[in-house]
């Protein structure tokens, strides 16, 4: 049950936005003028009804207390809008963020009730499937065992053409992959894809975007298809490797396995969230925090093209919850389990390194994931700083620094991150990796909340 008074922040709401648009045009709707019979129940329901244009009103409802096994805050809105949450929910959840004076305590209407309801009696029914599922699933253990010997089958014979396609590709010459253009690979990719091997087929479409990209392509490209000959290599001998190692190779091949492992139960301090876009599928990323624990775990959540994903918890928010570990890659991540109540505001802070030891820390990742891209790092007391035509997080206290990497030094965040910091030391939690830090939330010196940037 919401505690009555504990409310988010601005930031906070403005984090479950999925996309800059939707930021904005909910702030627009963030004041009380186009709104009318809004309120909130101790149960964590917040309502109202938004005027819009032409005469047309629409009624919102949010659950920010979600229930038990539910995955994030709902949201309803008899809007047309096909994004979650929409424009209208954000901005009902940022005047509910003004207190009480805007979005007063009371019973919720009937329509606000029944929704809410209705989500929570369908709950358990979820849970209930869920376990009936997995007893099915497991009634024939020997055709399950040979579906996936099969499927071994297929990506061992595509990972072997593979070895043959980047054997053919050096002998020739790397010229020639610009000179073949991208279907060389989207055909190959569409070979892995036959497979069943989908993140050797991902790998590859990376390689075609490679070729003619910048001055320094060729070394690139050299060094991708390296780490995909070693993914390669590490399929086809997977049973002389160290369990640990086989499991991460089986990941980022593409097969998937539950989370294995007894949950972890603790305070999960939410740390980031933020979303990639590519034609087909929108991945929401939720970095968490174990404040009792110590431990960092990674999120993901789907959407189809153009609707956002399930998943949605607010930035510098805790959730008491249970997290069980997925096998490989050092275990970071994981997937949220019972749920113990709703996000509650929290002056928790993860604990903070150097920037030599966020190189370091990479550095020993590796040995367990050759293939990462990066690992997740808090850094404390570094200042954002210019460096040539980017910049970097320099350590206050000593000489060395981390370049952003370009991505990030491109993102309008960093001037948030500039700002907040104002030349000052700030804590920055963000992803390390060979191509520099990328900053994702700030926190300023002394007691100030979390900053999405």
């Amino acid at each position: 049950m919401t505690q009555q008074g504990v409310r988010w922040t601005a930031d906070q709401v403005l984090a479950l936005a999925p996309d800059a648009a939707s930021r904005k045009a909910g702030s627009k709707l963030g004041v009380a003028g186009p709104w009318s019979g809004t309120g909130s129940s101790r149960e964590g329901t917040v309502w109202g009804v938004c005027g819009g244009g032409g005469g047309a009103s629409y009624r919102t409802v949010v659950d920010t207390a979600a229930p038990l096994t539910a995955l994030g805050p709902a949201y309803d809105c008899t809007c047309p809008s096909r994004k979650s949450p929409c424009k209208h929910a954000l901005g009902l959840l940022l005047l509910w963020t003004a207190g009480e004076a805007s979005v007063p305590a009371g019973r919720a209407p009937d329509w606000a009730e029944e929704w809410s309801e209705g989500r929570r009696g369908r709950a358990p029914e979820t849970g209930q499937a869920g376990t009936a599922g997995a007893g099915s699933g497991s009634a024939d253990p020997e055709a399950a065992r040979r579906r996936a010997e099969r499927r071994a089958e297929r990506i061992t014979t595509g990972a072997t053409e593979l070895e043959q396609r980047l054997a053919d590709l050096l002998r020739a010459g790397l010229a020639t992959a610009e000179q073949a253009g991208h279907g060389l690979w989207e055909e190959t990719a569409a070979r892995m894809v036959d497979a069943q091997a989908p993140g050797l087929a991902a790998r590859v479409r990376e390689l075609g975007t490679i070729p003619g990209s910048g001055p320094d392509w060729p070394v690139r490209l050299l060094e991708e298809c390296a780490l995909l000959h070693l993914l390669d290599r590490g399929w086809l001998y997977r049973d002389r490797l160290p369990q640990a190692l086989a499991a991460t190779v089986r990941t980022r091949v593409g097969l998937t396995a539950p989370p294995a492992g007894p949950p972890l139960r603790d305070h999960w301090l939410v740390l980031t969230q933020h979303d990639t876009h590519d034609p087909k599928l929108t991945t929401r990323r939720i970095w968490l925090h174990g404040t009792a624990s110590g431990r960092t775990a990674l999120v993901l959540s789907y959407g189809a093209a153009g609707r956002a994903p399930g998943l949605t918890l607010p930035v510098g928010l805790a959730l008491d919850a249970e997290l069980s570990a997925y096998a490989g890659g050092g275990r970071r991540r994981g997937a949220l389990g019972e749920r113990f109540g709703s996000p509650v505001a929290t002056t928790a802070r993860p604990p903070g390194m150097t920037t030599t030891e966020a190189a370091a820390r990479y550095g020993e990742a590796l040995r367990e994931d050759p293939w990462q891209e990066s690992v997740p790092v808090t850094l404390d007391d570094v200042v954002p700083t210019p460096d040539g035509t980017s910049w970097q997080l320099a350590d206050a206290d000593g000489d060395t620094a981390l370049p952003l990497t370009p991505a990030a030094a491109a993102r309008p965040g960093l001037w948030r991150l500039v700002a907040l910091s104002g030349g000052a030391p700030v804590k920055v939690f963000g992803e390390c990796g060979h191509r520099g830090f990328t900053p994702l939330t700030a926190w300023p010196a002394g007691e100030g909340g979390a900053v999405r940037l």
